[in-house]
């Protein structure tokens, strides 16, 4: 089983979303950015890193939403959620096919990693 983290990172209102690329597994879908919890490494510490190195973006770590296990085909994964805010740096995209700024009123509508669907749910709920 993976264990990832994901950031919810927020800025004026809107949310950040990222489209994975076409070379990567589940290619096109959309998903919250993050990655791999590396042996010893505390979850918001890998948060803060991945997104450095995937988006150039500082974040600061709020707090945590509701951890997802999800079962895809060929892996599974735990997922560990973030609510955060941006504090600087510039977008840049290392990994992802787009990053988007989006309206939490229109996540419902981009077609998202399975296992990111219960954060997508939550935030809404939340009212994030």
């Amino acid at each position: 089983m993976l264990h990832v983290t994901c950031a919810v990172i927020e800025h004026n209102d809107k949310i950040l979303i990222c489209q994975r690329s076409a070379q990567m597994k589940l290619p096109l879908k959309w998903e919250f950015p993050g990655g791999k919890i590396e042996a010893g490494e505390r979850k918001e510490d890998c948060l803060k890193r991945e997104i450095r190195e995937e988006l150039g973006l500082e974040i600061e770590v709020q707090s945590p939403l509701t951890p997802v296990q999800h079962r895809y085909a060929d892996f599974s994964l735990c997922l560990y959620p973030f609510h955060c805010t941006w504090t600087g740096g510039d977008l840049a995209m290392m990994e992802h096919a787009q990053a988007l700024w989006v309206e939490k009123s229109d996540l419902k509508h981009y077609d998202w990693a399975e296992a990111d669907v219960p954060v997508v749910n939550e935030i809404i709920c939340l009212g994030l």
